[in-house]
């Protein structure tokens, strides 16, 4: 099992809308990052973050081959993971909105 959260500090955000547990990679400077972000907290959905741009350079190789290798997916931000089971790449409104529940 790949444990790609291993030494990852989230930053969290609360919300009333807690159907599945979400984590986003994001990319500080990303503007698409930036509406899927303000997309969650709109819709008060409990979600988890992490800025991978500002982590070290080591972590941040093995976390995006990690996520490769688990979701069998490109990794371009923002990658949106869902109950460690599903990953969505880039923010499209629609999908986002079906993984909440919205």
């Amino acid at each position: 099992m790949i444990d790609y959260c291993e030494g990852i500090d989230f930053i969290e955000e609360n919300g009333k809308n807690a159907l599945n547990e979400l984590k986003v990679f994001a990319l500080s400077t990303c503007g698409f990052c930036r509406r899927g972000m303000n997309f969650l907290r709109e819709n008060e959905v409990k979600f988890k973050y992490v800025y991978i741009d500002k982590i070290d350079y080591e972590r941040k190789s093995k976390l995006k081959k990690d996520l490769q290798k688990k979701f069998n997916k490109r990794v371009a931000f923002p990658f949106l993971v869902c109950n460690d089971e599903k990953a969505i790449v880039g923010f499209v409104k629609s999908d986002w909105e079906e993984i909440c529940g919205l």
